[in-house]
């Protein structure tokens, strides 16, 4: 497609949606009347909810519906693909790096987030304290596996062989061996996920920084008038406080992590027992090319993450509420 065609089909495009704007205008402004209103907002939605459908609705009914199909998408196998995710060596070791990321780096980001923000608040270069931490956040996640990944680089250990990798440059300074961080498992696991809390920390002390400054001033009086140590402080004010927001940023990171692909494709392209379930169902259906466990693996994404997205709404009720 030449540039003067892409000119043209962008046009095309911007025509179509201010002809579409002008219909709904048109037809809003000629209904009145207390039933027109309801046709009123209908019309306005209505292009919402068409590209919703078009845009997630139908790909999500696609995509069930290819899991119970083989890897051509031909033939119809049932359950066949689920039960491969729950039986396969190579699917369980998916699914045990999966829980590891979920499991450890929500609560370890948001402590580490909550500690910092506990620390700076108040401090004499709060500014640049927060700004250092929140620094990762402005780097893309295929940025930091970079960053990373020349880290935990290695060379072998051999004459006039130097360290590129900042890790091992310094374990050789001790006078230690170089390692292989990213190869042996399930540390590598561990090593990957640590990118992960790396960038999230930020997120999380940005957040409860914020409930934290929330907290009424006369409360944090009062308590110190009571004789509350700063760890009292902490356990019996400030944490009850920001409950919901502690909360918030949990199940928010938990989503982000569920959905980790970046870090993984970058740094070890799922190699040496470290893929997860969001960068197996993208090797399945791209590189494997077998669509049904692609599809089953997307399946399964989406059912771990509505527990943590309906977590989350109501507790963001509940506070509303209170």
């Amino acid at each position: 497609m030449t540039t003067a065609e892409k000119f043209l089909e962008m046009l095309t495009a911007i025509l179509i949606f201010v002809a579409v704007v002008g219909v709904i205008l048109f037809l809003a402004g000629r209904v009145r009347g207390k039933k027109g209103d309801r046709w009123v907002a209908f019309l306005y939605l209505a292009p919402a909810i068409l590209m919703l459908a078009v845009g997630l609705i139908y790909p999500a009914a696609r995509t069930i519906f290819q899991s119970f199909f083989d890897a051509a998408g031909t033939a119809f196998i049932g359950l066949d693909n689920y039960q491969t995710i729950f039986t396969s060596s190579d699917q369980l070791t998916v699914l045990r790096n999966t829980v590891l990321w979920v499991v450890v780096t929500p609560f370890v980001a948001t402590a580490v987030g909550l500690l910092y923000a506990v620390l700076v608040d108040k401090a004499r270069l709060e500014s640049f304290a927060k700004a250092l931490i929140f620094l990762p956040m402005a780097i893309s996640f295929v940025g930091a596996s970079i960053i990373w990944k020349f880290v935990y680089e290695f060379r072998p250990d051999q004459v006039g062989v130097k360290q590129i990798g900042l890790l091992n440059q310094v374990i050789v300074w001790v006078g230690g061996k170089p390692q292989q961080w990213l190869v042996e498992s399930p540390w590598n696991t561990l090593f990957l996920i640590l990118v992960m809390i790396w960038i999230q920390a930020g997120f999380a002390m940005t957040v409860l920084s914020a409930a934290i400054k929330s907290i009424p001033d006369d409360v944090v009086e009062a308590a110190r008038l009571d004789g509350v140590t700063p760890f009292g402080m902490f356990r019996f004010v400030t944490l009850p406080s920001i409950r919901p927001a502690v909360v918030v940023v949990l199940t928010t990171i938990g989503i982000g992590t569920l959905k980790v692909f970046d870090i993984v494709r970058t740094m070890t392209g799922g190699q040496f027992d470290t893929s997860v379930v969001a960068n197996e169902f993208y090797s399945q259906s791209f590189r494997s090319d077998n669509q049904g466990l692609g599809a089953a693996l997307a399946v399964l994404l989406f059912i771990l993450v509505i527990p943590i997205v309906v977590y989350n709404v109501r507790q963001l009720r509940a506070s509303e509420a209170r």
